[in-house]
């Protein structure tokens, strides 16, 4: 039997909704279909079902009378949360509703079975018109991390709270995965996995992979694999510990996203002058494609508003600069006068970077952190190297960050699977690639 999970899908004051086909309120256990809604009033929920208050209690929950047919929406669901392509969805779901009291907003939460949620996961993060291959690459990882963050979130409840930060003197160093996450499994967002129901779901092609691949997840010495996956990893991978908490899986480690080591470059970029050759260059990879029809596997709509991943550039004004910095990481040096990398990844991605200011300097971290830091949403990564503008008064006017890569880069590479698959490679090729040592097991 399928695992049940919980994914949390949206956090407002209000939530509205609309049964498609009748629903059991529980506990009452009264029949409703049609549009509703949920607010909170004086701590409790004040509930509305096609315009009649119901008595509720937290929290308030919906099961559909036949699962397989059922349905509900969801108005207004934010998709890329703090991303450049943030926008509202109504979306539709399988399985039952659930609305719970968190600090500061309601948050909605879809029960659904693992495998109805794969489909929509993989629907979601590319097109179903990707390869066969890496469709199920894809079911296969997606599958595992979801696993393996349930088991950590089972871990963060019995030790206790999960440390996401080693800040220092001069230093605040942070990271970002299940800190919030105490209620549901995973949320249905870029943090997570895209997940937005039955919306866009689904060809055939989806359903296939997902039944091929049913209940197989990567594994490494009997452990179910806590399988990353990115956009495009700008030519090399990322280590796990040097994006998320210190603890090394040698699963997801340093790999060269190509057939064989590029010619003419020193794949080290740890070093800082290997790292620049590397960012600034364009080495061959199986990532660094323009091809539209492949890009068109793995890039949504919103996502194909981005053009330049691979190599990119950011140029910020030296006002630009300070205001990003003060509102998005709450860091005041006064006037930047330097960007100093102080440790990189093995993927050239920065670690540890140092701003120096007229007014003192700070050290941050770890990627999304300083992603976070020059852009108003993210920056597309933090493999990127920082070259000063024209000079006035002996500050610089301007800051251009040269790039390679979109997302943090660990574990599998979206777009450079999809070449994989159209290459000839097999899933368990593709996976091999990516994830070094692991194997594929057999769950249910």
């Amino acid at each position: 039997m399928d695992p049940v999970i919980k994914v949390g899908i949206l956090f407002a004051p209000e939530v509205k909704f609309c049964l498609n086909g009748k629903y059991r309120h529980l506990p009452s256990g009264e029949i409703f279909e049609g549009q509703g809604s949920v607010q909170i009033k004086d701590g409790k929920p004040h509930l509305l079902v096609e315009g009649r208050a119901v008595d509720a209690q937290w929290p308030v929950l919906f099961e559909p009378l036949d699962y397989d047919t059922g349905s509900f929406d969801l108005m207004d669901v934010t998709i890329g949360i703090n991303f450049h392509w943030e926008r509202k969805q109504d979306q539709r779901f399988k399985g039952s509703l659930e609305v719970i009291s968190e600090p500061e907003h309601l948050t909605a939460i879809n029960v659904i079975s693992l495998e109805d949620y794969l489909t929509s996961v993989i629907s979601s993060e590319m097109s179903a018109s990707s390869s066969p291959e890496l469709l199920k690459a894809h079911a296969v990882i997606s599958r595992s991390w979801l696993l393996a963050q349930i088991e950590k979130g089972k871990l963060v409840k019995t030790d206790g709270k999960y440390v996401s930060s080693l800040d220092g003197p001069g230093e605040r160093i942070r990271w970002y995965d299940r800190e919030d996450h105490l209620h549901f499994d995973v949320c249905a967002d870029d943090h997570c996995q895209r997940y937005q129901g039955i919306t866009n779901v689904t060809r055939k092609a989806v359903e296939e992979a997902i039944e091929i691949t049913r209940g197989q997840v990567l594994a490494y010495q009997d452990k179910v694999c806590d399988a990353r996956y990115s956009k495009c990893c700008g030519g090399i991978s990322e280590r796990f510990e040097n994006v998320w908490e210190p603890v090394k899986h040698p699963y997801l480690d340093m790999v060269i996203d190509n057939a064989e080591p590029p010619a003419g470059f020193d794949t080290d970029l740890t070093k800082e002058t290997a790292s620049q050759q590397w960012i600034l260059g364009n080495p061959p990879a199986f990532c660094n494609t323009q091809d539209k029809e492949i890009l068109s596997q793995v890039l949504k709509d919103y996502d194909q508003e981005t053009f330049d991943f691979y190599r990119w550039e950011v140029a910020l004004s030296q006002e630009r600069i300070q205001e990003l910095l003060r509102t998005r990481v709450n860091v005041d040096v006064g006037q930047v006068l330097d960007l100093v990398p102080v440790e990189r990844g093995v993927s050239g991605r920065l670690i540890k970077l140092q701003i120096v200011g007229t007014k003192g300097s700070m050290i941050i971290g770890k990627e999304l952190e300083i992603r976070k830091a020059f852009s108003s949403s993210h920056l597309y990564s933090s493999a990127f190297v920082p070259e000063k503008g024209e000079m006035k008064d002996g500050i610089p006017q301007s800051f251009s960050l040269k790039g390679a890569g979109w997302g943090h880069g660990v574990g599998l590479c979206q777009i450079g699977a999809a070449v994989m698959g159209v290459k000839g490679y097999d899933f368990k090729t593709i996976l091999a690639h990516y994830f070094n040592g692991a194997e594929l097991n057999i769950l249910y």
